[in-house]
């Protein structure tokens, strides 16, 4: 059993940078993959970056690639995403997500455990 707990979201300008952390407790996270999501107003919450138990792979939807760096530290059962070229279009909030299955995924359904979320706005 794990506990999520997401911080570091707020207003930003467009280009400008963000890092989010996703701290765990109640269970290492390395006995999890992990992923980020968020959700825009008035869309469904969509999958944005993943990575595996050790770190050793990670996995991007296309509009992030490029931009986004998802990272964890398992000696501080943290994972990160840095945020970088931020645009309006990114304005979500974002929630981390634990998944103990083998294989990474992008799917809402292979995730067990959820943080509450963090507000990222990003103004034009």
């Amino acid at each position: 059993q794990v506990q999520l707990a997401e911080s570091g979201g707020g207003l930003v300008q467009a280009g400008g940078s963000l890092r989010l952390s996703c701290k765990g407790s109640g269970s290492p996270l390395n006995n999890y993959n992990m992923g980020w999501f968020r959700q825009a107003p008035g869309k469904e919450r969509v999958f944005a970056a993943g990575i595996n138990w050790s770190g050793g792979s990670t996995y991007y939807e296309n509009s992030v690639k490029g931009r986004f760096t998802i990272s964890r530290e398992n000696s501080k059962n943290t994972v990160y995403l840095q945020m970088n070229s931020l645009n309006p279009e990114d304005t979500a909030v974002y929630f981390c997500a634990a998944d103990s299955s083998q294989y990474l995924s992008d799917s809402r359904a292979k995730y067990n455990y959820w943080g509450q979320g963090t507000q990222v706005t990003v103004s034009s």
